[in-house]
């Protein structure tokens, strides 16, 4: 088996620790990238999935940030799936994003509704790592309301039936699931519980990391981000890394995918 290593981060539209982008010059929210991008290059992931990213927002001077982090030597291949649009003098572009070492072969950006403002959704994508292509879901969901968010899973759960089925190849058509939950896990009426009994009721899913907390990033008090793993991947390790890029700290996970007959298997 190869060890992996995935990071999965809530970028806060490049604001860091304060409450509102807007109040940033242009060249501030390029510094707050910057940490983002070193912090990558500590760790040396092979996939980052990442939530609130903006392809052109009024609120931070219209900076593509996944351009601005992106590592283009270490992580060659992204792909910013934008689920919230806005046209008119006070643009808005931003969704979910994914940078990886590998190709990505496939991405689909999946808006849970079309809201102009806060609009919540999910990017799919299939990455060919040497051992073979990983599906991956990254997702993004509301944090105001918690019939919300189990609408947008019963959204997930629906794609997963209808265009995945949870069957097949182990590793095409069972999707490592992640990103900013906007719930605890303890929670059996939310959206992380209601989504990991979804998955476990079709094939065997693990749910990092266990303890650790993730929000907020200064004095963390709960953890709303996750990453789902199905066998027949195997976490060695998964932590949140301590961190002040934004006010979610950073969930690193290292894996072994198991050998399936290289990157041309399918």
């Amino acid at each position: 088996m190869a060890e992996r290593k995935l990071i999965t981060l809530n970028i806060a539209h490049g604001r860091g620790l304060s409450f509102y982008q807007g109040f940033h010059s242009p060249s501030g929210i390029r510094k707050q990238l910057e940490r983002i991008t070193r912090l990558l290059g500590r760790f040396h992931p092979d996939i980052v999935c990442l939530q609130e990213v903006d392809e052109s927002s009024h609120w931070n001077g219209h900076i593509n940030l996944l351009e601005e982090i992106q590592n283009k030597e270490s992580l060659p291949y992204s792909y910013l799936g934008v689920h919230n649009r806005r046209e008119g003098p006070k643009k808005l572009a931003y969704g979910n994003a994914i940078l990886s070492r590998y190709p990505i072969r496939e991405a689909l950006t999946v808006p849970f509704g079309d809201e102009k403002l806060g609009a919540k959704g999910f990017l799919f994508a299939r990455v060919e790592f040497p051992e073979g292509m990983v599906s991956v879901i990254n997702l993004h969901l509301d944090f105001r309301s918690r019939i919300k968010r189990l609408a947008q899973v019963e959204q997930v759960v629906r794609f997963l039936h209808d265009e995945l089925a949870l069957t097949g190849d182990p590793l095409l058509h069972r999707p490592i699931v992640c990103g900013d939950f906007n719930a605890r896990a303890t929670l059996q009426r939310d959206a992380v519980a209601q989504l990991f009994n979804y998955m476990k009721s079709h094939h065997e899913y693990t749910l990092h990391p266990e303890k650790a907390r993730s929000f907020p990033a200064h004095s963390p008090l709960k953890c709303i981000d996750f990453i789902f793993l199905p066998d027949p991947m195997t976490c060695t390790t998964c932590q949140t890394i301590r961190s002040y890029v934004s006010d979610h700290r950073p969930v690193f996970m290292k894996f072994e995918i198991p050998e399936t007959g290289g990157p041309n298997h399918s």
